[in-house]
C-alpha cells in the first residue's frame, strides 16, 4: 500500500509539472508532491535531502547558464546578433531558418541543450522580430528540437549524458568514434522533417533593411564569458570533472564583471532569472529518490539483464524506443536518473547503452515537457510573448522525434555489427 501511494503522488506531481492545470507553474507541483511525500511519511526528511542533494551539480550548471542569459540580454547582446543574423540572412526566410539551425547546433554542443534554450532562445526571438516575419515559431521551433537532436555530440551536449554514464564516462575520442555519426543522423532528419513541416511559412520575404545597434562593452564582455564558458565546459569534460562548479563560476564572474562595466545594480539581472526552474528539478529528484524505494530500479535491472540474454538486438531497440516514451510520459531527468542507476548496476551492453543515452537525448522532442530543455524552452517562449500549447507540439514532436529517433537507433544498430 506505501508503494501504490509513492505511484500516486509521484503521478499527479508529474502530471501537473506537464500538464499545468489551472495555469499553476510546474515547479509547484513539484515541489508540493515532494513536501507531500514527506508529510505523510512516505519519505524521511533525510532521504529527501539526500535526493534534493544529487541534483547539486545540476543546480550550479542550471544557475549558471540563465545568469549568462539574463547578463546578455540585460546588455542587448541578443538584439545585435538577431540584427546580423537578419542581415545575413538577405530577404530569405530560408536562408534565416537554416541560419538560425546552425547556430543552434553550435550552441548545444558546445554549451549544452539548456544554454540552448535559455541563451539561444531569446536571441532568436530578437531575430524574426528585426526581420518582421509573420509567424516567428517555425524558428523559435529549431531552440527546441535541435536542443535534443544535437545533445550527444559530446558529453557535455546534454547533463543526461553525464547521468547516464555517471564515473564511467568512456574518454572523448571513445565517445565521439560511438556517437559522431548518430548524432550527425539525428541533427540531419531533424532538419529535414522540421524544414518540411515548416516549409509554407518560409516562402515570405523578410526585411533587409536592418540597423545593426553598436555592442556595448558589457556586451563585449558577455560575449567573452559566454565564449569562456564552452571552453571551460570542454576542458572540464576532458578531465572528467562536474560541469556545475566552473559553470556557475563563469555565470557569476562573467555577471559580476558586466555589471561593474555598465554600472547596474545587481537585481537587474537578478530579478528577471527564472529561478523556479531549480526548485522543479530538486521537486524531481526528491520524486525520483521516492520511485527508487518502490523497488522500481531492481525491477528493470531484471528485465534489463532478462532481455539482454534473450536478444542484445531487441533490446536495443525496445530500450531506444521504450526510454524515448517514457521521458515524454515523466520527463527525461526523472527517466534518465532511473535509466542511469540500472545501467551502473551491472554490465550492459555498449549498443545498449547508445539505445538508453539516445532514447534519454531525443526521445523528449515528442512533447513539451520530455526533457528540461524544453520546459525551458516554454519560460522563454512566455518572457518573449509567444504560447505554444501542449497539443500543438505534439503534434509536430509526432514527426519531428519519430522518425530521426528511429533511423540513429538504426544507425547504432548498424554501427555495433561492424565493430
Amino acid at each position: 500500500m506505501t508503494h501504490s501511494f509513492i505511484w500516486l503522488i509521484a503521478f499527479v506531481a508529474i502530471g501537473g509539472v506537464i500538464i499545468r492545470p489551472f495555469s499553476v507553474p510546474e515547479y509547484v507541483w513539484a515541489v508540493a508532491g515532494a513536501a507531500l511525500l514527506v508529510v505523510v511519511g512516505l519519505l524521511t526528511p533525510a532521504e529527501s535531502l539526500a535526493g534534493v542533494a544529487k541534483g547539486s551539480d545540476v543546480y550550479l550548471f542550471l544557475t549558471g547558464m540563465m545568469l549568462l542569459a539574463e547578463t546578455a540580454r540585460s546588455e542587448k547582446l541578443f538584439d545585435w546578433l538577431a540584427a546580423h543574423a537578419t542581415k545575413i540572412a538577405n530577404g530569405s526566410a530560408s536562408r534565416l531558418f537554416g541560419l538560425i539551425y546552425i547556430v543552434g547546433i553550435g550552441v548545444t554542443v558546445f554549451l549544452s541543450n539548456d544554454a540552448t534554450a535559455v541563451v539561444l532562445t531569446p536571441a532568436v526571438a530578437a531575430a524574426v522580430k528585426a526581420a518582421r516575419v509573420k509567424n516567428p515559431l517555425p524558428y523559435l521551433f529549431i531552440c527546441a528540437f535541435i536542443a535534443n537532436a544535437a545533445s550527444f555530440v559530446l558529453p557535455i551536449s546534454n547533463p543526461a549524458n553525464l547521468v547516464i554514464y555517471g564515473t564511467h564516462m568512456p574518454p572523448l575520442q571513445t565517445w565521439l568514434a560511438q556517437y559522431s555519426l548518430p548524432s550527425l543522423v539525428s541533427i540531419a532528419f531533424t532538419y529535414v522533417v522540421l524544414r518540411f513541416t515548416q516549409r509554407s511559412s518560409l516562402i515570405e520575404s523578410i526585411e533587409t533593411d536592418i540597423t545593426v545597434p553598436t555592442l556595448s562593452a558589457g556586451g563585449r564582455l558577455a560575449i567573452l564569458g559566454i565564449g569562456s564558458t564552452a571552453l571551460i565546459l570542454l576542458v572540464s569534460s576532458a578531465l572528467d570533472v562536474p560541469l556545475g562548479l566552473p559553470t556557475v563560476i563563469t555565470g557569476i564572474l562573467t555577471s559580476v564583471l558586466v555589471l561593474i562595466r555598465a554600472k547596474k545594480s545587481p537585481w537587474v539581472v537578478i530579478k528577471d532569472v527564472s529561478w523556479g526552474v531549480l526548485p522543479l528539478v530538486a521537486g524531481l529528484f526528491v520524486l525520483v529518490e521516492a520511485l527508487i524505494k518502490t523497488g522500481l530500479v531492481e525491477t528493470i535491472t531484471a528485465v534489463l539483464r532478462t532481455s539482454i540474454a534473450h536478444s542484445v538486438a531487441e533490446t536495443t531497440w525496445l530500450s531506444g524506443i521504450g526510454l524515448a516514451v517514457a521521458c515524454n510520459l515523466v520527463n527525461n531527468l526523472p527517466a534518465g536518473l532511473i535509466a542511469g542507476t540500472v545501467v551502473q548496476a551491472g554490465p550492459v551492453p555498449e549498443v545498449v547503452k547508445s539505445a538508453i543515452l539516445i532514447g534519454i537525448d531525443l526521445g523528449p522532442n515528442l512533447s513539451v515537457t520530455g526533457s528540461l530543455a524544453t520546459i525551458l524552452w516554454l519560460v522563454a517562449l512566455r518572457r518573449e510573448g509567444q504560447v505554444v500549447s501542449a497539443w500543438t507540439f505534439l503534434k509536430l514532436g509526432g514527426l519531428v522525434m519519430t522518425i530521426p529517433l528511429v533511423l540513429t537507433l538504426l544507425t547504432i544498430w548498424l554501427y555495433s555489427l561492424y565493430v
